[in-house]
């Protein structure tokens, strides 16, 4: 007899103090919910109930048995319902975080063409740069680009991309571009609230330094640091998809490209204590399949005009709170500038 299924007659009969209720509740003979229990015991080498003709207890090894093996059937449960919906069709509410700042590019053409192609599911996006509960806030999906720390999570990664110290050209034409990464000291560089930046990490020859800088003010979001760096109020250290097409145009200039820290990743995270519906599997598969082949960067569509982007995409006066996330695969430098 397979073991879980032993562990899941023993929980019953635990729950239920009773043999008899047991069978009732398991669809099985009395005879055999008590051989199941007997065999559970066997295999342990420990008593796991205590049985008078009256009444039915736990021994402390039988209290640490249902304790800990409630996890184990829940996942156990939750793997079973994944496969036999794995060819159910994606349907329902799909619930999704996120930062702020990928609204303006990408991710909206992923949702865009994801609720086209399945129009029975409906999407609730959350946009936060702030820590959260993926549990207690009911999320499904959480974008991060952040290492992630919780080993309630499962990560999938979707796609790398590069770090840019960039300002718009008026700014460099009157303090000057820096050539190494210590000139940046000399600079307003525009910060990231939602963890301190007052140092800066960059590479030089291939071994990881932090520079020390002058911060002018803060934001809790990247596109704010974008908009704010365009209007040359200072430099910005920013994902570069987010900037691409500010770039591209050359209304922001980038510095130190030999510098920049490699192997930050944009990261799909999920509960693996949620269910994993027919909807949900269907995003995170359209998620890795819009990132086209392994290793490139994002299609980013452009970021709207200024005047589009200012009054929704920032929050100058809020500080964020970097999210704590973690996947023992992934050893990459934390990069709170997505958000978390």
């Amino acid at each position: 007899m397979d073991g879980l299924d032993l562990i899941k007659t023993f929980r019953e009969v635990a729950f239920r103090r009773s043999f008899s209720r047991a069978a009732i509740s398991l669809g099985m003979s009395k005879a055999t919910v008590s051989r199941y229990v007997a065999e559970l015991e066997e295999r342990s080498g420990v008593r796991l109930l205590n049985r008078s003709t009256r009444s039915l207890s736990l021994t402390d090894a039988g209290q640490v048995l249902l304790d800990r093996s409630a996890e184990l059937v829940a996942m156990a449960e939750n793997t079973l319902n994944d496969l036999q919906a794995h060819g159910s069709h994606p349907r329902g509410r799909l619930r999704m975080s996120a930062p702020h700042g990928l609204i303006a590019g990408w991710l909206s053409d992923v949702i865009a063409e994801f609720i086209k192609l399945y129009p029975e599911v409906y999407v609730s996006l959350v946009f936060t740069n702030s820590e959260i509960d993926l549990i207690e806030e009911g999320i499904d999906i959480h974008l991060t680009g952040g290492r992630i720390d919780d080993m309630n999570l499962i990560v999938r990664r979707l796609v790398p991309f590069d770090m840019v110290v960039c300002a718009s050209p008026g700014y460099w034409a009157q303090r000057g571009i820096p050539k190494v990464p210590e000139d940046l000291a000399r600079h307003d560089v525009l910060s990231y609230s939602a963890k301190p930046t007052t140092h800066l990490p960059f590479e030089t020859k291939g071994k990881p330094v932090e520079v020390q800088v002058h911060s002018r003010m803060e934001a809790n979001d990247a596109v704010a640091l974008i908009e704010l760096a365009l209007r040359g109020a200072g430099v910005a250290y920013v994902p570069e998809p987010l900037a691409q097409s500010h770039l591209e145009r050359g209304a922001l200039v980038p510095v130190l490209r030999e510098h920049m820290p490699k192997d930050h990743w944009l990261y799909a995270a999920y509960s693996q204590r949620r269910h994993n519906s027919a909807a949900m599997r269907a995003m995170l598969d359209f998620l890795e399949l819009s990132m086209g082949p392994a290793g490139e960067p994002p299609v980013l569509p452009p970021i709207p005009p200024l005047t589009a982007v200012v009054p929704t995409a920032c929050n100058l006066s809020v500080p964020g709170k970097a999210r704590k996330n973690k996947s023992p695969a992934e050893e990459e430098m934390l990069n709170p500038f997505f958000g978390r």
